[in-house]
């Protein structure tokens, strides 16, 4: 089963940038904390601080999904609501172990 890659960016309303910068650490922890987690990266862009680059791998799809449906039932799902998500996902193998 190949691994999922999610790359891209959010864009955040300015009137709720500090709301976002002050969960993101949270997001991260708990993100990382899942089985299935291989990569997760959520940085500010140094140029427009409204902008978060994103990148996310995880296993297998499932792993995905449960990221997924974990998020949407969380705090940052309910901080991120107006976020503006542009990302694509695709598919890799995974290497030799």
């Amino acid at each position: 089963m190949p691994k999922v890659i999610l790359q891209g960016f959010i864009l955040i309303p300015d009137s709720e940038l500090d709301l976002v910068r002050d969960e993101l650490e949270t997001h991260t922890r708990l993100t990382l904390e899942e089985p299935g987690c291989m990569t997760f990266e959520v940085v500010e862009n140094l140029d427009n601080p409204c902008r978060f680059d994103v990148h996310e791998e995880f296993v297998d799809e499932p792993a995905f999904q449960h990221h997924q449906e974990r998020v949407a039932a969380s705090r940052w799902g309910q901080v991120t609501v107006n976020v503006e998500r542009h990302y694509t996902v695709s598919y890799e193998p995974l290497g030799p172990h």
